[in-house]
Order: structure tokens, then C-alpha cells, then sequence
């Protein structure tokens, strides 16, 4: 029996290799993510942190230069709030494009796929006509050799 060959199988073993490489790029870029959303979330709870010591050094025996110190750290706080709110924007757009990156090798990596099916069903339908074929000849031989012993 003939044995199936897809003469682009190369390319798609190369589809396959990209794809697998997208997504770990992927992942990464998801990871990249979730470390800057956590860094966004630990500023917010210390700024949260300063603002209640703000609040009891206000209520409490007051103590000017602990106040000021406590505002200078939750401006600062802010300023660095708004930058890690920049880099977990920067991280987003990034895990977009990676995306769409990865959505697009899995397109043609699924194109390749379907042209192999497509392929191996035609090279099955070319096997069922050839085997057709000979159970043919072997018919017609099979009867014209009883119709030679009958004569």
C-alpha cells in the first residue's frame, strides 16, 4: 500500500515551531503583566498605608514635620502610582500585540493543517481509483481466461 507523503510538511512543521514560539512570547508578556499589575496594586495599598498614618498623626498629638514627611511620601506615592499605571498600560498594549501575533500563526499553522487534509483526501480518493482499477483488470482477465478455456 502507497504510503502518504505531504510535500509541504516542512512548512508546516515550521508553521508548528512559530506557533509554539508565539505563545511562549505570549506568556511572557502575560507574566510581564501580572508582575506590573501586582507592583500597581503593592503602591496602592502603601499609599493607603500613608494616607491612614496621615490620618492619625492629623488626629492624634500633631507633630509637624511627621505630617509633612507622611504628604511628601503620599505625593510621591502618586508619582509613582501614575508610573506604574503607565508601565501596566505599556505591558497591555504588549500581551495585544502578542495577541494578535500568536492569532495569526495559528491562522496559517490551521491553514497548512486543512491543505494537508485536503491532500491526504485526494491521495485517498487517487488510491480507491487505482485499486479500482486493477480490481478491474483482474476481472476482465479473470474472464477473459474462462472465456479462452471455454473455447
Amino acid at each position: 500500500m502507497a504510503k502518504f507523503i505531504y510535500r509541504m510538511q516542512n512548512i508546516l512543521d515550521i508553521k508548528e515551531k512559530l506557533e509554539s514560539q508565539e505563545k511562549i512570547a505570549y506568556s511572557i508578556a502575560n507574566g510581564k503583566l501580572m508582575e506590573e499589575q501586582e507592583k500597581l496594586q503593592g503602591l496602592l495599598r502603601r499609599r493607603e498605608d500613608y494616607e491612614l498614618q496621615l490620618k492619625e498623626l492629623e488626629t492624634g498629638r500633631l507633630n509637624v514635620k511627621e505630617i509633612q514627611a507622611c504628604r511628601r511620601a503620599i505625593n510621591s506615592m502618586k508619582s509613582m502610582i501614575r508610573d506604574q499605571m503607565m508601565a501596566v498600560h505599556t505591558a497591555q498594549r504588549n500581551l495585544e500585540m502578542a495577541r494578535r501575533r500568536l492569532d495569526a500563526v495559528m491562522k496559517e499553522r490551521k491553514t497548512h493543517e486543512n491543505l494537508k487534509e485536503k491532500a491526504f483526501d485526494v491521495f485517498k480518493e487517487e488510491l480507491a481509483a487505482e485499486e479500482k482499477k486493477q480490481t478491474d483488470e483482474l476481472v476482465s482477465y479473470t474472464y477473459q481466461q474462462r472465456q479462452e478455456d471455454t473455447e
